[in-house]
């Protein structure tokens, strides 16, 4: 084939394969300004750490307002364009909502609010990290050097947005940080402070997940989904309980599988590496396969020495990795 004929049969294609063409439709938020989004708030949360030239006391105000600035109008441009979408999936928005450049300025105004107490969240989700690995020799290291940073941080900001019910934009900010990580945390799920994802890559948290406080998970964990409902087309059910709950103070090791809507594990418990759960564990518990057999028991005092602080009893039972 000639070039022409490429070209006329890749334009015959936009006719007659729908479904993946945008074309007549509404100004979509382009990869690179939710990108370039994403890296601005980084910079917000964790001022003087990713610059290219020192950050002093002296200068931050201006940097911050001019940042600031930056990232609200990036933000009000971005959501108009993702408001201005929905519109298009729900004509009932049009009649019963502000018009989006509007809405686009409420929210991104209210989001913006929220920065501070996100500042406040992700430094214990720093200590959490510091705290759980022997490896780190500094939170500056952490902040520069863990995945989980960049992957928890942007998660909760693109929450923010989630919350309000913005379209498109929460789950391009977080893929922003997936396609760098390969973790995959939905702007949906519920995340408690002091979470830890050590090593962070290939963990899957699903929408409707929610995570307590104190959690630390390890590479490859999923929180996902055992099964969809689906309507009488077959179509599934959208925005139904479907991924587990996650109780304050639990280790979630490599590998473990845990599915379902109904399926909740037990503050202060341990899932082991490769476990699959669809069924709740008690308060207190602890999971792993013995053979091929899984056991489900409550845990020996050895075993919950690992939360105490004091080092003789950390020696009695050592689960660090």
């Amino acid at each position: 084939m000639t070039f022409d004929d490429t070209l006329q049969a890749l334009l015959r294609s936009y006719e007659t394969q729908g479904g993946i063409n945008h074309l007549d439709g509404s100004n979509l938020p382009s990869e690179a300004s939710v990108n370039r989004l994403a890296s601005d708030v980084m910079h917000l949360l964790f001022p003087g750490f990713f610059e290219t030239e020192p950050l002093t006391r002296e200068n931050v105000p201006a940097v911050t307002r001019q940042r600031l600035e930056n990232v609200r109008e990036r933000l009000r441009t971005d959501l108009e364009k993702s408001l201005r979408f929905a519109r298009t999936t729900d004509a009932t928005l049009a009649l019963n909502s502000s018009p989006p450049d509007v809405q686009a300025t409420e929210i991104a105004d209210a989001v913006l609010a929220r920065l501070p107490e996100l500042r406040r969240i992700v430094q214990t989700d720093v200590q959490a990290a510091y705290a759980g690995d022997p490896a780190a020799r500094s939170t500056e290291e952490i902040i520069l050097a863990y995945p989980c940073v960049l992957v928890i941080s942007l998660q909760r900001f693109a929450h923010e947005l989630y919350r309000l019910g913005v379209p498109l934009l929460p789950r391009m900010l977080t893929e922003y940080a997936h396609e760098r990580t390969g973790t995959d945390l939905h702007p949906g799920a519920r995340i408690g402070e002091y979470f830890f994802i050590d090593h962070c890559t290939g963990v899957v948290i699903g929408e409707t997940a929610t995570i307590g406080h104190h959690v630390k998970i390890y590479q490859g964990v999923t929180l996902g989904a055992k099964s969809f409902e689906v309507d009488s087309d077959g179509n599934p059910v959208k925005g139904v309980k479907r991924h587990p709950d996650i109780g304050d103070h639990v280790t979630i090791y490599a590998h473990a599988t845990i599915l379902g809507g109904d399926t909740r594990i037990g503050a202060h418990s341990v899932v082991g590496a490769n476990v699959w759960l669809l069924e709740s564990i008690p308060v207190n518990s602890i999971a792993y396969y013995k053979n091929e057999n899984l056991v489900v028991r409550s845990r020996k005092k050895q075993e919950v020495a690992v939360e105490c602080r004091k080092q003789d009893e950390l020696m009695a039972w050592n689960w660090s990795i």
